[in-house]
């Protein structure tokens, strides 16, 4: 009696530790497929349905194939996928052709990436600033630590020099196009 007491009770925690097992394992799964996490960070996240962050815009944008290839060799996709609010001034491929002859070839190169994502990086304030906010002379913060300057001209804004063209809502900010890449400190 006592051994088949003893085989029911093994039985029985055999069976609790397969169903724990099995149980973690489609939660895990479970999880996974409901969050949509996979390997990357925010702008890993697959929806279709909610307002697309600057990343996703400038990703969707036949004028922007420079700029997101140069986020990508800069490694800050994730940093401009998070919650923010950011100002983006996202130069269009037009203005990155505008540059000397190799510069952006050569700032593509891995061994370039600091000075590539200094370029971008002031190109990016923390906060969001309609055109209308962008008052002529105003001086603002940059993420790469610099200051750059607002003017108005005309009618037409301009951001370190270069021409805003438009602008473009993002669940996390606003882009605002503009017509050359402002290079800190030129």
């Amino acid at each position: 009696m006592r051994t088949l007491r003893l085989l029911l009770l093994f039985s029985i925690a055999s069976l609790m530790v397969i169903s724990c097992t099995k149980k973690t394992e489609n939660t895990e799964e479970a999880s996974t497929e409901q969050t949509g996490a996979t390997v990357g960070g925010q702008e890993a996240v697959k929806d279709d349905v909610s307002q697309k962050d600057v990343v996703k815009v400038a990703v969707g944008s036949p004028d922007h194939k420079t700029l997101v290839t140069a986020l990508k060799a800069a490694d800050l996709v994730t940093s401009l996928a998070n919650a923010g609010p950011f100002t983006v001034f996202a130069p269009t491929d037009a203005a990155f052709a505008k540059l000397p002859a190799g510069t952006v070839e050569n700032l593509l190169k891995p061994e370039n990436k600091d000075a590539l994502a200094e370029i971008l990086q002031h190109h990016v304030t923390v906060s969001v600033y309609d055109i209308d906010a962008l008052t002529d002379g105003k001086s603002m913060g940059m993420v790469d630590g610099t200051n750059a300057l607002i003017t108005k001209k005309d009618g037409a804004t301009y951001f370190g020099g270069a021409q805003i063209l438009g602008s473009v809502r993002a669940s996390n900010g606003i882009i605002h196009v503009i017509d050359a890449v402002v290079v800190p400190g030129k």
